[in-house]
């Protein structure tokens, strides 16, 4: 008979949080697998419960190499409790190794749900919940960061990210970049925590609150692209906007950051339709030169 592997939510502030299970598992688990031992310790005495099984740590340094391990003890029989810092395993968190080698290796794999700030600052911020996308931790790289904001800057979606403290500035100043200085944002800082705050607005306003400098545990939600009018995404009418702002005297970049902008479009978009229209123009066949 194999084990079984039970991924557990855990607070993501407030300890009185924890789901009812969770004391319950942390008591029976063969194995608890925590992502920092010395926070499974102070979770276990505000719960007052002592694992009787064996705790191990389970973090992104280790991930790797402590996951075949873990899915030998549960081909073995262990049931092994997966727990991190705050929330679901597996969500921006360690944990999609392990449930992916216990799925191959046919193990029961189940879960405890509890606490997600994913989930609290969407219902929190104000914005459309019917339809959500969550893009976890943009990358460090300032270029990096640009590009991955530019691949989703036409999503209709609500979008959710994580964010460090030292870095939403940054963040916050780049969405305005590419997703526009007026599109609806929510920062949602130390969730269920004593400071727990809240900040809604256009992300330029955003933007410059969190240049002063804030501290804690952030999520950021951001409002999808708006529908675009009839006509108003596609690629020639793009062009032919770009080519009257031209017209009328406005330089070609000004001109495709202020359409992109209109439209809810990354600059790229409009650019590569002002370049394929040029592409389609000279493709065109010259009066008087076709077949005779």
């Amino acid at each position: 008979m194999t084990g079984t592997l039970v991924l557990a939510g855990t607070p993501i502030g407030d300890t009185r949080d924890a789901p009812p299970r969770l004391a319950a598992e942390l008591a029976a688990a063969d194995v608890v697998a925590a992502e920092d031992t010395r926070r499974l310790r102070r979770l276990t005495q505000a719960l007052d419960v002592q694992p009787r099984g064996r705790v191990v740590s389970y973090f992104e340094g280790n991930e790797s190499a402590r996951t075949p391990e873990l899915v030998e003890a549960l081909a073995g029989g262990a049931r092994v409790l997966l727990v991190t810092d705050a929330g679901m395993p597996s969500v921006s968190d360690p944990g999609f190794r392990l449930v992916a080698a216990a799925v191959e290796r046919g193990i029961t794999v189940t879960a405890v749900p509890g606490p997600s700030a994913v989930l609290t600052a969407l219902a929190l911020s104000g914005l459309p919940v019917d339809r959500f996308c969550f893009e976890g931790f943009l990358p460090r790289k300032a270029g990096e960061r640009l590009g991955r904001l530019r691949e989703v800057a036409a999503e209709r979606r609500t979008l959710v990210y994580f964010e460090a403290p030292h870095r939403l500035d940054d963040t916050l100043a780049a969405m305005a970049e590419v997703f526009g200085a007026d599109r609806r944002a929510a920062v949602c800082r130390e969730l269920t925590k004593t400071y727990e705050e809240v900040r809604r607005g256009p992300l330029k306003d955003l933007a410059a609150w969190a240049a002063e400098g804030v501290r804690g545990e952030i999520t950021v939600v951001v409002e999808g692209a708006p529908e675009p009018a009839p006509g108003e995404a596609d690629p020639a009418e793009l062009a032919r906007r770009v080519a009257v702002r031209e017209e009328a005297g406005e330089r070609r970049k000004e001109a495709i950051a202020a359409v992109a902008q209109e439209a809810g479009l990354p600059k790229r978009d409009v650019f590569d339709a002002v370049v394929a229209a040029k592409n389609a123009a000279r493709s065109e066949p010259r009066a008087g030169k076709g077949k005779g």
